[in-house]
């Protein structure tokens, strides 16, 4: 699983070089924060499920528990970039946010 979150943590890190190269330093900052958004729930997850279980009751609950996790973690994370990054790209934030959930989800078909 957390190879999953490394594969992500570079395709956003490659997404926010090339948003350097097209429009600056504020969109590359705003696509590295959408996508660390991702990043950061993704890593969450991970570690709530990386303990594993036997029990498939045990191990449902941690998956549940683990997404309910990750969807406060990235509600936060958005909320905070409102007030504290106000001067963010939004359109760029919220592509570094897709490009990175969509990495998540190519990168679970490839590993």
């Amino acid at each position: 699983m957390f190879r999953v979150v490394a594969l992500q943590f570079a395709i956003v890190t490659g997404f926010a070089l090339l948003a350097w190269n097209i429009g600056g330093v504020i969109k590359a900052w705003s696509a590295a924060y959408g996508g660390a958004i991702a990043v950061i729930g993704s890593l969450m997850y991970a570690m709530i499920v990386a303990r594993g279980s036997n029990d498939a009751k045990t191990a449902f609950r941690a998956h549940v528990r683990a997404e309910v996790t990750k969807i406060f973690i990235t509600v936060v994370l958005f909320v905070v970039a409102l007030v504290l990054f106000q001067s963010a790209s939004w359109l760029w934030l919220i592509l570094g946010f897709a490009v990175a959930t969509l990495a998540y989800w190519f990168s679970l078909l490839a590993i």
